[in-house]
């Protein structure tokens, strides 16, 4: 059976939609339900963006302090471009998807070396930023510069979804190019920032995933999941992928006032965060005895164990990402003997050897093990 979508999938004719009279109740109702946010009506393009890459998988109750620590920090483009990067991602701590953070900087690495520190006025100029797609693309391009490109961000594909009664998972290729089309074809060419942002908040405070006010949408007469009763079934979404189960056994080792610490490198999890040693393995022990033996045969030779107190051994703490689960135990260990020192090879670090903690960016199960055991937390 195929899935191309195609018109006999509507329930509403193209050609009897009436696009004029939606962006008027659209319109009608931006007005009459005012959602202020700092970067709405901003005409710093730079600002703009900032919101943008920041509220990507994020909400926005949670994404507004880190966007006013942000602009606090880095008021401008240049700013951001001249900060270092380990300033960069410890301001983004706790927001998870790390890459964006790092695309962030070398955005804005871009916009200073390739624009003079201005940021392009041109659709084509804003995608060829890293870290900037389709939808950032467009909502930059509409809301700073006022040029007709669509937003799909997915309160808008919630809302066009509803309205057409569309049952394709909108997370295939087809889909997108329909969703696409469907936008643009709504989209008010004379003012297409407002339009695009009053699509995304009518999806995010009226046309929710769940209770959506349906009972007071100006949308109703035409909302072919209203009529279908499918409202809380759209918009499909393709079945997840399991995500990857990893097992992390951490070493905290106390050396008088250190803790030891390592940094992330490589295209893994985390990559230039902070964390303890870790052990990965496919099954953590059952005992704890076990599992700090485990970690103690791995990271000291038997001599060197000599030296070393177990103190505790907690966990699991469990951090899920988008394709896999992280499960976190934390061996705690004092070594006593203060001549120890580490294979250089390991690039361990000395947690005095480091800046405060405001400056080194740390996986939120990290933050977490260290909020809950105050001792550790001191050594920060």
């Amino acid at each position: 059976m195929s899935h191309e979508p195609s018109d006999s999938a509507f329930h509403i004719p193209h050609s009897a939609f009436d696009h004029s009279a939606f962006r008027q109740r659209l319109r009608n109702w931006a007005t009459a339900h005012p959602r202020p946010l700092p970067w709405k009506d901003e005409p710093d393009p730079y600002r703009i963006w900032l919101s943008e890459i920041l509220l990507q998988q994020t909400r926005v109750a949670q994404g507004l302090p880190y966007y006013e620590r942000f602009v606090a920090a880095f008021p401008t483009v240049v700013a951001l471009a001249a900060a270092p990067e380990a300033e960069v991602l410890k301001l983004w701590e706790g927001l998870g998807y790390y890459s964006r953070a790092r695309n962030l900087h070398a955005a804005a690495k871009k916009v200073v070396s390739e624009h003079g520190g201005v940021f392009p006025a041109s659709y084509a100029a804003l995608l060829a930023l890293p870290g900037v797609g389709a939808y950032t693309a467009a909502a930059v391009a509409s809301f700073a510069f006022n040029l007709p490109y669509a937003v799909l961000d997915g309160n808008v594909f919630r809302v066009l979804a509803r309205i057409w009664g569309y049952e394709e998972p909108v997370d295939r290729p087809a889909a997108r190019a329909w969703f696409a089309q469907k936008a643009q074809e709504l989209l008010d060419p004379e003012r297409p920032g407002a339009h695009n942002q009053a699509m995304m908040d009518f999806g995010a405070t009226w046309c929710t995933p769940r209770n959506p006010k349906c009972g007071a949408c100006p949308m109703a007469a035409d909302c072919v999941a209203l009529q279908k009763k499918r409202v809380d079934a759209l918009p499909r979404k393709s079945p997840k992928p399991a995500r990857r189960r990893r097992i992390l056994l951490y070493a905290v080792i106390r050396q008088g006032p250190q803790v030891y610490l390592r940094e992330r490198t490589g295209k893994d999890i985390w990559q230039n965060l902070w964390e303890f040693p870790a052990l990965e393995v496919a099954e953590p022990p059952a005992v704890n005895g076990e599992m700090a033996h485990q970690v103690l045969d791995h990271f000291f030779s038997k001599e060197e164990q000599k030296s070393v107190k177990i103190d505790t051994v907690t966990g699991p703490l469990k951090q899920v990402l988008t394709h896999q689960e992280v499960h976190g135990f934390f061996v705690q260990m004092t070594q006593n003997n203060p001549d120890w020192r580490p294979d250089p090879a390991w690039n361990w670090h000395a947690a005095e050897q480091l800046a405060l903690k405001k400056i080194y960016a740390k996986p939120r199960m990290i933050d977490r093990f260290l909020v809950e055991n105050p001792l550790t937390l001191s050594l920060f």
